[in-house]
């Protein structure tokens, strides 16, 4: 366990390195700091090869991410936008560990600054955070646990301008609407489930529409039940009424 002491040098030194990047008087990438970083970034990697099963890799990663929270939190508050492999890391590892409002508050400078997501990952950043956090209330929805919709609607917002194609967004809207039907708001479902249908013919949302119009139908007859023996409605003697 890191001691208070040093995890209050970590904080100040990340801020001071950003800073002096921002300044261009020393490049990030020439900080002996963020080579240490970058260094127990790798070995850490190494741990997380070294282990196949899927859910302790993500064990493994709640562990870590504490022994960098210092890092991250003198990086924010420098708020230089300078490119930083490690925090790029500490997001991606922060989606996989569900810690999602650390996720979203990483996610948001990222994007801000326009940081690049490391070498090996392929895809752009909005696109990794839209299917990412999609892939996460998905996979919690089929396990019967509850999406977090305030999460899924926040990474909406944040790359709607972003590109992607539309398969991605496409998940994304799928995730938001079974979310919304998961918290009984039918309509607001059948609206991002269509927009999924319409953005990737396949995306796995057909069923899902038609029980979420079956709910709206069913709601809707609540409202307006049919007259005792089927009587015509607002009708006298054959006649509409005034």
């Amino acid at each position: 366990m890191i001691s208070p002491a040093r995890r209050h040098r970590l904080h100040v030194t990340a801020r001071a390195v950003n800073e002096a990047a921002a300044a261009r008087l020393t490049p990030l990438e020439n900080a002996k700091p963020y080579a240490l970083m970058l260094a127990k970034l790798d070995a850490d990697k190494r741990r997380l090869h070294l282990v196949q099963s899927v859910e302790k890799k993500i064990a493994l990663k709640r562990e870590m991410l504490p022994e960098y929270a210092d890092w991250i939190d003198g990086v924010l508050e420098a708020g230089s936008g300078v490119q930083d492999d490690v925090l790029m890391h500490v997001l991606v590892w922060r989606i996989d560990a569900e810690d999602y409002p650390g996720a979203l508050a990483l996610a948001e400078y990222a994007l801000k600054h326009d940081l690049k997501l490391p070498g090996q990952y392929h895809r752009t950043l909005g696109c990794l955070l839209a299917e990412e956090f999609a892939d996460q209330a998905l996979k919690a929805m089929v396990a019967k646990r509850e999406a977090n919709l305030d999460a899924l609607a926040q990474i909406s917002d944040m790359t709607l301008g972003c590109d992607m194609p539309d398969e991605v967004r496409a998940k994304l809207n799928k995730a938001i609407g079974l979310a919304y039907e998961g918290e009984d708001k039918p309509a607001l479902a059948l609206a991002c489930l269509e927009k999924a249908l319409t953005l990737h013919v396949q995306a796995g949302v057909k069923k899902d529409i038609e029980r979420v119009k079956r709910t709206l139908k069913n709601e809707a007859a609540g409202r307006n039940p049919a007259p005792p023996g089927g009587a015509p409605t607002n009708t006298d003697a054959g006649h509409p009424a005034p």
